[in-house]
């Protein structure tokens, strides 16, 4: 085809996660003219797919203007479906190019009504190449939100257990190296939650600020139903170990961390992950609870105890206070120990030091303490999250 490099081509859309098929398209739409380029804001984005971009519209500006085959870029100053309307004044072109898939008669007409040229292009990838679009890749891309591991303490972030005894919630954040089961004690609910504000990683931000703000996207003041512990939003986005101090609040009143490099990979040699069953539908572990200050003080003494072994690698007191405190909750929540679960904790008890099921329980998975990793495709390794 010839080209009259006269003519003005005007593609737009959002090019979020550039990839070969939208250089494919530039490179076919290019054919007809010099190509300008309108590119969605964050805003509009936002608004018309409900979640945050994966690059920001400067990002995606600088990739766009780089690409051989485009003459400019601009940033659509509009919103909605058509958002380009601004740069389409602007550029006054004689072309308006569109994939076959993104094409509609609201495009059409309006090309009709300003004498703008309406071309339609098939998706076909450059040779050699595989055909692309950014919802196959957003499908096959996995979310790298951290997920979090209890390690002692649990269930003191509700207030109806701290207002019979303050005490500390002790927290890891591991690495996504596996997918992990719903409904499996490690938080899935809060971080799906959190995929709904940072879909794929946690910004680099201050880490008990990202905590706060996930803890109250995630409770409704206006529900009044379950509140999520604190500790799972702390535990998700909070590096590290953490221990954090409740006293009849839903939100900490201090917060301690700890990065020491040694503790971390201590832990990792030292705790491993068993995968059991996820939490059946309809199952209430707080039926049947039976909270006093006894047993209270019972948790938050463990809890003190293992954060003590933890900071001395001492595996036998930690593995102690691990087994306390665990045993502390389920004699409050007798419903964790859901048929099932005995079976897992016989299936491992001698290739372990201690044991607890991990958040709820119910089922989800079963943390081992162990004094060496065993050899066996059912562990699962744990990877904590370091502090950038």
């Amino acid at each position: 085809m010839q080209t009259d490099n006269k003519k003005k081509v005007f593609v737009s859309g959002c090019y979020d996660m550039l990839h070969s098929g939208h250089v494919a398209f530039f490179k076919e739409a290019s054919r007809y003219g010099d190509l300008y380029v309108g590119i969605g804001s964050d805003s509009t984005i936002e608004g018309l797919k409900n979640r945050k971009t994966v690059y920001s519209e400067k990002e995606r500006l600088y990739m766009v203007k780089s690409i051989r085959y485009v003459t400019d870029a601009y940033i659509n100053s509009g919103s909605g479906m058509l958002d380009f309307l601004d740069t389409l004044d602007r550029v006054k072109p004689d072309i308006f190019v569109v994939n076959s898939d993104g094409g509609s008669e609201l495009k059409r007409n309006l090309c009709r009504e300003k004498g703008i040229e309406y071309v339609e292009l098939e998706r076909v990838p450059d040779a050699g190449l595989e055909a692309r679009s950014t919802t196959s890749l957003r499908k096959g891309v996995k979310s790298h939100l951290p997920y979090r591991v209890d390690i002692a303490g649990t269930w003191i972030d509700q207030p109806y257990v701290s207002e019979y005894g303050a005490g500390w919630a002790l927290t890891i954040s591991i690495e996504p190296t596996v997918e992990f089961m719903e409904r499996g004690g490690m938080s899935t609910s809060t971080r799906n939650a959190a995929k709904k504000i940072w879909p794929y990683e946690l910004p680099n931000y201050n880490e008990e600020m990202l905590a706060r703000l996930l803890f109250c996207f995630e409770n409704d003041p206006e529900n009044k139903g379950h509140i999520s512990g604190a500790q799972d939003a702390i535990g998700i986005c909070m590096s590290g170990l953490n221990r954090h101090y409740y006293d009849g609040h839903y939100w900490p009143a201090k917060i301690e961390s700890c990065h020491d490099e040694n503790v971390l990979s201590w832990l990792e040699n030292h705790i491993v992950l068993i995968p059991m069953f996820p939490r059946r539908p309809g199952c209430s572990v707080v039926e049947g609870k039976d909270i006093t200050p006894a047993k209270v003080r019972r948790l938050t003494e463990a809890a003190d105890r293992c954060w003590d072994a933890v900071m001395r690698c001492n595996l036998h007191e930690f593995a102690a206070a691990f087994r306390d405190s665990f045993e502390a909750q389920i004699s409050m929540f007798p419903a964790m120990m859901q048929p099932g679960v005995e079976e897992y904790i016989n299936r491992w008890r001698n290739h372990a030091l201690a044991w607890k099921m991990l958040g709820a329980g119910g089922g989800g998975h079963l943390a081992l303490v162990v004094d060496r990793i065993p050899e066996d495709e059912n562990i699962i390794r744990i990877k904590i999250r370091r502090k950038e």
